[in-house]
């Protein structure tokens, strides 16, 4: 078989790469036929590919499986193809009906990265680590800028949004520096304590508190957030960091009854209620990193917004990074996705609506949807090492054979959406969708 990297073009700021060329390189040279569409934005360029002995071409018709990162429009899906991208399907997503429709007219397979997992549901490839990453750094930036404009001089101004760093490296420098002022003079006063909350302790939240621990943080635990927020005897030369699991965020409609996490991820708002609320107001930043669906209760809602920010009260808390990013999910103020170019608005709880920029009353809300490529380089390269991995055993499978007889690793065939333009087992309720 003959595999091919497509250019990404879903969006102008996506630079990522399925696969670096090093690791191209090292595929070629197993035998594996690759190429790579040529592309003018890619973080990685042509001459890196060609240097790595990679052939670089415009046409990818040739090509038996087409390797790529976001969703492909209908119009550019070929006939019989092999498909591997992030399809945003599973859901039964409505934008994207159509191009799976698309896929099953055309005779198609796809593979959804998102469904690469292991016996135990956990997923095997991913750029959420990376999305933690660039979404903290965004949102102590968007911190900063905030500050600017209440007219609080602060650290976080020096610190720049993701994108505008050369790499990861860069952004720990600045950050080190800031780490630097906090233990020298503190956090400015109009702020103390300085309290972030980070929901979850997945992939995502773990990138965001690698970057949030390069700070002098002090862990809190969220029954001592309402005590710590409001106590300015505490040291100004620290940040207080709040960790938020399942258990913090609801409770059940029983009275008396424990919370259990499988009963919760089982009956969802059926058998629970959200309590997020109650550690809001104890908040100065809230950063949401967790998996949410129609579920289970949201985190925050327009209605707690409105109280929050009711006429003569002034909220602690002044930014949401919602790397999460579903549009009136969990934080049912995300309003809107946002992208690189112009990463963050104001939400106005008394009309519902979007300010882009820093100004006005209400939470600076920033949403990226495309987090990890404002840090292409690192994020592909890691992305690429796992997924590189599993290419010499995909090109080795016969797709010539039904479904019950291709030999592929389970934790591919676990991941096949739709097989010759047919849905796979697993995945036959999308029918319903369709």
């Amino acid at each position: 078989m003959k595999f091919g990297i497509r250019d990404e073009d879903k969006s102008a700021w996506e630079r990522r790469v399925p696969l670096v060329p090093v690791d191209l390189k090292t595929l070629s040279a197993a035998g594996i036929r690759m190429v790579v569409q040529t592309s003018p934005r890619r973080a990685f360029t042509d001459e890196e590919f060609t240097a790595a002995g990679v052939p670089v071409q415009e046409d990818l018709s040739d090509c038996d499986v087409i390797i790529g990162i976001k969703e492909i429009p209908p119009p550019k899906l070929q006939p019989g193809k092999i498909y591997l991208f992030f399809p945003h399907v599973i859901k039964g997503q409505p934008a994207n009906m159509p191009m799976l429709r698309r896929l099953m007219e055309l005779k198609a397979t796809l593979i959804d990265y998102e469904r690469i997992v292991d016996e135990k549901n956990r997923r095997l490839i991913f750029f959420g680590r990376h999305a933690g990453l660039a979404g903290m750094i965004n949102t102590l930036w968007a911190l900063g800028r905030r500050l600017d404009i209440e007219g609080v001089p602060s650290p976080f101004s020096r610190l720049k949004q993701a994108r505008h760093y050369a790499d990861l490296s860069g952004a720990r420098e600045d950050l080190q520096r800031i780490a630097a002022h906090v233990r020298d003079e503190g956090v400015p006063e109009a702020v103390h304590p300085l309290t972030v909350g980070v929901t979850g302790y997945g992939n995502v939240s773990r990138g965001a508190q690698d970057i949030l621990d390069v700070l002098p943080v002090e862990p809190v635990s969220p029954a001592d957030l309402t005590r710590v927020a409001h106590d300015r005897s505490l040291s100004r030369k620290l940040i207080y960091k709040v960790v938020f699991k399942e258990g913090d965020l609801a409770e059940a409609l029983d009275d008396g009854k424990s919370f259990d996490l499988n009963d919760y991820y089982r009956r969802g708002k059926t058998g629970y209620r959200g309590i997020f609320g109650r550690y809001l107001d104890h908040l100065s930043v809230f950063v949401n990193c967790i998996y949410w669906d129609e579920r289970y209760p949201r985190l925050l809602t327009c209605d707690q917004c409105r109280s929050m920010w009711a006429p003569g009260l002034r909220p602690k808390l002044m930014v949401i990074g919602d790397i999460s990013c579903d549009v009136n999910g969990s934080i049912e103020c995300t309003v809107k996705a946002t992208e690189p170019g112009n990463p963050v608005y104001v939400y106005d709880p008394a009309t519902g609506q979007a300010k882009d920029g820093f100004e006005g009353r209400g939470p600076v809300m920033m949403a990226v949807d495309i987090l990890p490529a404002e840090i292409p380089r690192e994020s592909s390269a890691d992305f690429s090492r796992v997924l590189a991995r599993l290419l010499p055993q995909m090109a080795k499978a016969d797709f010539s054979k039904d479904f019950d007889g291709i030999l592929l690793p389970a934790e591919l065939k676990r991941a096949v959406i739709v097989y010759q333009g047919e849905l796979t087992p697993d995945y036959a309720y999308l029918k319903s969708f369709l």
